[in-house]
């Protein structure tokens, strides 16, 4: 399988093509047959990971079969078109799921080898919950430190903040030097570790997700920051 994730960010004065798009582009993406599982999303302001709703970042992830299949989409498909035609700069990523837990709307999107060798070197992480609308506020009011624990976390690369709904459905894509420097955040963090206990005991979400995956390649730029990766 292949996972392909991409953040663009829009013109200010595209940013309505931009809302009619996560409505219009639905419809070839559920039509089409090689697609396994899609979701168009929002993202957080500058695509960080604790901040309000941006109107200017969007994203679209995919998940395929095969390398063909993905290439043939980025190449021909409406959506990535749209996308590339109002946006003014793509960061896009290629990923091979390495383990998967949890769900993503009732479905598990990432199928995964468990005989995959690990790589040695970066690896990717995408976290994605389902908020209990009551516990919103309380959900908001302890993520920013987790997230910046994160952004000062040995081995950190890059984060991005996205999801279906800017308040109830959020994920967290992350990019780390290594395994164990993403273990280290995840499992020695005060911050990390006490938020996730929260979780628990306070009973915030309805629906989570927690997968790894190495990088195949990337392309492009996220706020200017380039991966410089093509494995």
């Amino acid at each position: 399988m292949i996972v392909a994730l991409t953040i663009t960010r829009f013109k200010s004065h595209n940013i309505l093509f931009a809302f009619l798009g996560m409505a219009l582009l639905r419809l070839p993406l559920w039509l089409n047959p090689k697609c396994i599982f899609w979701k168009l999303m929002g993202s957080g302001k500058d695509a960080q990971v604790d901040l309000g709703p941006d109107f200017k970042h969007w994203a679209l992830l995919t998940t395929w079969a095969n390398r063909n299949d993905c290439d043939q989409f980025y190449q021909q498909a409406f959506p990535v078109k749209w996308f590339r035609r109002f946006g003014t700069e793509e960061f896009t990523i290629l990923l091979k799921p390495l383990s998967s837990h949890g769900k993503w709307s009732g479905k598990q999107p990432f199928i995964f080898d468990k005989d995959e060798q690990k790589p040695s070197g970066q690896i990717a992480v995408i976290t994605r919950a389902a908020i209990n609308f009551g516990k919103v506020k309380e959900f908001r009011s302890n993520v920013k430190r987790a997230a910046e624990a994160m952004r000062k976390a040995d081995g950190f690369v890059l984060s991005a903040g996205i999801g279906e709904n800017p308040f109830l459905d959020q994920a967290t894509f992350s990019i780390w030097e290594n395994a164990e420097a993403m273990k280290k955040y995840a499992y020695q963090s005060f911050d990390h570790s006490d938020v996730i206990k929260l979780t628990r005991d306070r009973k915030w979400y309805s629906e989570e997700l927690f997968a790894r995956f190495a990088i195949v390649e990337s392309t492009g730029t996220l706020n200017g920051q380039s991966l410089n990766q093509n494995q």
